[in-house]
């Protein structure tokens, strides 16, 4: 889409100056003394340079403003009350894996906080975007350069021309000046590029959050599935014992007559299996005590048996209304800092075919004997004005401007669906919790009655009113049903864990933009 043409005084606002300014330039004044300061003269040119300011102070910015664009999300959460509402400020606590009371997580998840690799390079990706900023915004000021030359050199004097007599073949040259070239930036160009690169910076701080949120919620819940496997282990190793006790019994009656060969071998084949069972929870743990080890930086740490039964959930932060996602996901900051900055480029491309000003200059001395550089008669200066713009480019800055705008509707795609995904997110973790927590009773109570069935199966299988099939099936059932409720325990934690993510985990907008200058 090309560029629309402005009527004069808005296209060039410089220019409108500029000929205001000779209309009602006053009376000249008269030219400094010869031998006044180069200085003086500056100042008997000053209206000069209050024109150049005024030039700078009336530029505009080109390109479209910032607005947030409006996402249609719903009133409130699907299969959630007014009260799970609650207060739309409150937050979820910064530390909130404290909250499940177990002091090994606290000083886990600190440990991964502190020296995880991926951690490590968000921080240095935050200082090289913050040093971009610093480099950018020097632009906005002028740069001053110091230029020092020292030259001898020897002319022919058998050319064409003939050598004026008495000038010498031999020369020197010595100068010594201060220059500068700054750009005006009248059509904010690089106010617009300032802009893009302060959002840069939210952007990767933002990303941090992303990444610490990430690890502390990956880091809880794979502690949460190693005390799992240690209470199935429990529960494997206890069952393992139940029925090598059974083999016994049943080796013990067949060797009276009362028990076939048949019943031995399925006892042997039911306290085998359960062995297998172990083995493998055993080494699913070693592998998690890996990977625990792994995100904390220190490969050699090693865990003691828990029980994730013993791990309180703790009660649920009120999830406020889903607009309230807007500022609490880092994630969904982040997608807006960057659609921030992909308008910002818009400003930088369409101001890349306006007329380019440039004010230039230098201060300084140059002697043929060293010794006079500093004289005042070696002084030397000059000051001028530049400018330049796009006659002919083939369409070249306008596809760039193309471009940049097709960029910035992507990044607000992008910015759509972090927030749709946080929506989700937060509705999906909620049905979760609330299933999980509502099918713990009936697991305890499916539990209860396994347990109430193998002790009966023996019983009856020891007086001889059922066979060992029945003993071998309730078995079954009583070890199914005993790893089911530690593993719910385990989803229930785990999705508590997804809901404290999805609701922000602790992050706060204020922390993240107070130490970025605008």
């Amino acid at each position: 889409m090309m560029m629309q043409r402005l009527p004069l005084s808005l296209q060039f606002p410089g220019l409108v100056i500029i000929l205001f300014g000779l209309a009602v330039r006053p009376e000249p004044v008269e030219p400094p003394a010869p031998h006044a300061a180069p200085f003086d003269r500056l100042r008997a040119n000053g209206g000069i340079l209050a024109l150049i300011i005024a030039l700078t102070l009336a530029g505009c910015a080109v390109g479209p403003h910032y607005q947030r664009p409006a996402i249609n999300l719903p009133s409130s959460y699907p299969e959630t009350d007014s009260a799970s509402i609650g207060n739309d400020q409150a937050a979820v606590p910064a530390n909130w894996w404290t909250l499940y009371g177990d002091a090994t997580l606290d000083e886990l998840v600190t440990a991964v906080l502190k020296n995880n690799a991926d951690i490590h390079k968000a921080i240095a990706m935050i200082d090289e975007s913050e040093a971009r900023l610093a480099e950018i915004g020097s632009n906005l000021l002028p740069e001053i350069n110091l230029g020092a030359s020292s030259a001898r050199s020897r002319s022919s004097t058998l050319t064409a021309q003939p050598f004026p007599p008495g000038t010498p073949s031999v020369t020197n040259s010595h100068r010594l000046a201060l220059s500068t070239s700054f750009e005006l930036d009248l059509w904010g160009k690089l106010r617009r590029a300032s802009e893009g690169a302060r959002a840069d910076v939210l952007s990767t701080r933002y990303a941090k959050d992303v990444t610490a949120l990430t690890l502390a919620g990956t880091t809880t819940q794979l502690y949460f599935t190693l005390r799992a496997l240690d209470a199935q282990i429990a529960i494997a190793t206890q069952t393992l014992t139940s029925r090598q006790e059974a083999l016994a019994v049943v080796k013990s009656r067949a060797n009276g007559g009362l028990a076939s060969a048949l019943e031995v071998n399925q006892a042997q084949g039911e306290s085998a299996d359960i062995s297998l069972q172990l083995r493998d929870l055993q080494r699913q743990r070693a592998l998690a005590q890996h990977q625990l080890g792994r995100l904390s930086g220190n490969l050699k740490i090693t865990f003691a048996a828990g029980d994730v039964m013993g791990l309180p959930v703790p009660a649920l932060p009120p999830v406020g209304l889903p607009s309230t996602l807007l500022e609490r996901r880092p994630d969904v900051q982040q997608a807006e800092q960057q659609m921030i900055a992909a308008n910002a480029q818009i400003g930088v491309a369409r101001a890349a075919q306006l007329p380019t000003f440039s004010l230039t200059g230098n201060f300084g001395g140059q002697s043929a004997d060293l010794v006079d550089l500093l004289k005042e008669g070696a002084r030397i200066w000059s000051l001028g004005l530049s400018a330049a713009m796009p006659i002919i480019d083939a369409g070249k800055y306008a596809a760039r401007t193309r471009q940049a705008e097709a960029r910035q509707r992507q990044s607000v795609a992008d910015y759509q669906k972090a927030v749709e995904v946080a929506f989700t997110e937060v509705a999906d973790a909620l049905t979760n919790v609330q299933q999980t927590s509502a099918a713990l009773t009936d697991l305890k109570i499916k539990v209860d009655a396994a347990n109430n069935a193998l002790r009966l199966s023996r019983l009856r299988y020891e007086a001889g009113y059922s066979g060992y099939l029945d003993v071998l099936d309730s078995q079954r059932v009583a070890h199914a049903a005993a790893q089911a409720l530690v593993q719910n325990r385990q989803a229930q934690l785990a999705y508590s864990v997804d809901l404290m993510k999805a609701l922000g985990g602790g992050w706060s907008i204020t922390s993240a933009i107070s130490s970025v200058a605008p």
